[in-house]
């Protein structure tokens, strides 16, 4: 029998609606809507065509039931302006990856997540509060606390952030990467049975990319599993939080000059690792640039390129460690990347989508007898 929820995940992981799934596959409409009900079940030949269509293997469609991951759970920025298609391939990629995650953390021990919650953070009383000198405003801001709160919990201190994806992850956030076929989405954040997951986009700059992941870190602590994360105040929310988490006020406020000039923001920037145009914000938002000030280095480092880009930046896109490990792990028992694949029913362009393209080739491989004489499970350990 074909799983319905499976049906649907497939088709709107391609981008489909089931209108042109079904052209493509010579049914019609009202008989595909029966198949992604449970009203029917398609026969073989049908399933055949679909499955060459949807570009899965046959056994994806058979495998267990798929919890739906509802547009309500999830952090997406600007989710009016999405389109369904945009929408449905996150939403289905977050599936996937929760498919992945269950895989893994079947067989390996992960990092347990730490994240302080919004009830710990409200508990601060006022002489925990941090108040920086020159910030209009910031004792009053709770994006800007909580980041200091994270800041403190972790044991971060005020100094620059290494590395964004290996500090979510030695905190237990599951990262994953977003499929090449939604460039638009920049990244998106939620809780599964208490685990908190972040997707990002690795076509973006590294600069931008640690910023969207403090982003949905912001998200993940300050909304938590309760609150519904969308909306311009929220956005905001988490958008303050990252600027705090990777650009403490503190540091800044010890680094840079009133009344920067452009050239400083560029030379700067290398510090935090971040975007030209963040670090503008973040020093007008520090009151250490005013507004005539700011709009000059908005049209000034827009003239040079920095609006949607970081040109000759060095930074690297970070990745991550702990699916790094976890594959090298599997490597060594004897488990290629094609066999993780196919026990998930995936392709594995699929599972490389995931796993931002660490260690997954179009190459099938065979399962070999190392698999089952492999040594006990492996444990991983986080370098923080």
């Amino acid at each position: 029998m074909t799983t319905a929820s499976r049906l649907v995940l497939a088709r709107k992981r391609r981008g489909l609606t089931v209108t042109r799934l079904a052209q493509m596959v010579g049914l019609t409409a009202r008989r595909l809507s029966d198949y992604e009900n449970g009203r029917a079940y398609p026969p073989p030949a049908s399933l055949t065509a679909l499955a060459e269509a949807l570009e899965f293997p046959e056994s994806f469609f058979a495998a267990e039931e798929v919890a739906d991951l509802s547009v309500e759970s999830v952090s997406f920025r600007a989710l009016s302006k999405m389109t369904a298609s945009q929408r449905d391939i996150s939403l289905s990629g977050g599936r996937l990856a929760r498919i992945l995650q269950d895989w893994i953390g079947a067989r390996f021990r992960l990092p347990a997540p730490e994240l302080p919650s919004l009830t710990s953070f409200s508990r601060l009383g006022s002489d925990d509060e941090p108040v920086f000198p020159g910030e209009a405003g910031a004792e009053n801001c709770p994006a800007e606390r909580a980041a200091e709160l994270v800041r403190t919990r972790w044991g971060l201190g005020v100094s620059p952030i290494p590395n964004m994806v290996h500090l979510l992850e030695a905190h237990g956030v599951r990262v994953f990467s977003l499929s090449r076929d939604c460039p638009e989405v920049d990244a998106f954040s939620f809780w599964d049975r208490g685990i908190p997951f972040v997707l990002l986009n690795t076509g973006k700059t590294a600069e931008r990319g640690r910023f969207d992941a403090a982003h949905e870190l912001g998200h993940l602590v300050l909304h938590g599993e309760e609150q519904v994360p969308h909306g311009p105040q929220a956005e905001g929310e988490a958008h303050r939080f990252a600027a705090a988490l990777l650009m403490p006020a503190a540091d800044v406020l010890a680094h840079a000059p009133r009344n920067a000039t452009t050239s400083w923001i560029l030379q700067a920037k290398r510090r935090w690792k971040v975007a030209a145009m963040a670090l503008a914000h973040r020093l007008h938002e520090l009151n250490l640039t005013t507004e005539w000030q700011y709009r000059t280095h908005c049209v000034e480092l827009s003239r040079m390129g920095y609006r949607k880009a970081e040109p000759q930046s060095t930074l690297t896109r970070e990745t991550s460690q702990v699916l790094g490990k976890v594959f090298a792990a599997l490597r060594t028992e004897g488990t290629p990347p094609a066999d993780v694949a196919r026990d998930l029913d995936l392709r594995p362009a699929d599972l490389n989508d995931l796993i931002f393209g660490l260690v997954v080739t179009a190459q099938e491989g065979g399962r070999g007898s190392a698999r089952a004489t492999a040594p006990g499970r492996p444990h991983l350990s986080v370098v923080r």
